[in-house]
């Protein structure tokens, strides 16, 4: 049986109308590259946790929009027009509960700011305004050209071993970056200007990571994001096993 894998979506306003969406290649990779289908999971708040004991697992991916600042108790607001509070309802209290019951969890771009917020952590709201500090946005061009690769990062712990590699290149699309690190959590990639680029759930049960960058893109084209993808995969298959078993 083939897992499923549950994809919060962002409320996106489209001819007019709120509508539910997240880019098609994040359910893509899981299809190719972690042997899973993948389930969009309207940001309807904290309802949604129900729909938990019918996944496999968790991917929280990458979105324009920002997590809302008070959400980490800052009251100043650098970026007031890229929010969406209804996926922040929706995401935070499901990264609570997917970890409470040792579901696995992987967490893409925002997906990690996201899993930082929930366990208590901090963001920079504008990681380029901070001196000594890179410019991780994508930038300019085509799609292909903003998603190309265009910094290392270093990798240590888990990551590591799964990725079978201590350094890789990575793209870079984001603007906010972990501040402060939440408790519980440990770093597992840098890039070069000491930006948080990887974390890991210590405590977790199971399979609990997040990367800034974007593995999704072009999944298959190198081997650190196929294996991350195909070690996520493999986690979900084995909680879908034991999760059947137990009932």
């Amino acid at each position: 049986m083939t897992s499923i894998i549950g994809i919060p979506a962002c409320t996106k306003l489209i001819a007019n109308h709120h509508q539910h969406a997240t880019p098609a290649r994040y359910g893509e990779a899981l299809i190719r590259a972690a042997d899973a289908v993948p389930v969009l999971i309207p940001p309807e708040g904290e309802r949604m946790l129900a729909v938990l004991d019918r996944l496999d697992g968790l991917l929280f991916n990458g979105s324009p929009s920002n997590v809302m600042p008070d959400r980490y108790g800052v009251t100043q607001d650098e970026t007031p027009d890229a929010h969406d509070p209804d996926r922040d309802a929706t995401t935070l209290a499901m990264i609570e509960a997917a970890i409470a019951r040792g579901m696995p969890v992987f967490g893409i771009c925002r997906g990690l700011q996201e899993i930082n917020v929930a366990l208590g952590g901090t963001l920079h709201q504008q990681v380029h305004n901070i001196a000594g500090r890179a410019d991780h946005r994508g930038g300019v061009g085509t799609r292909a050209e903003q998603y190309a690769v265009r910094h290392e990062v270093h990798l240590t712990g888990t990551l590591a071993e799964i990725c079978g590699a201590r350094t890789i290149m990575v793209n870079s699309l984001h603007g906010q970056a972990i501040d402060r690190l939440a408790p519980g959590l440990v770093v597992e990639a840098t890039a070069p200007d000491g930006t948080i680029e990887a974390v890991r759930v210590v405590a977790a049960r199971n399979f609990a990571l997040a990367v800034q960058w974007h593995p999704e893109w072009d999944v298959l084209g190198a081997p650190d994001r196929q294996r991350l993808f195909a070690a996520f995969g493999a986690a979900c298959a084995a909680y879908r096993n034991r999760t059947a078993q137990a009932a």
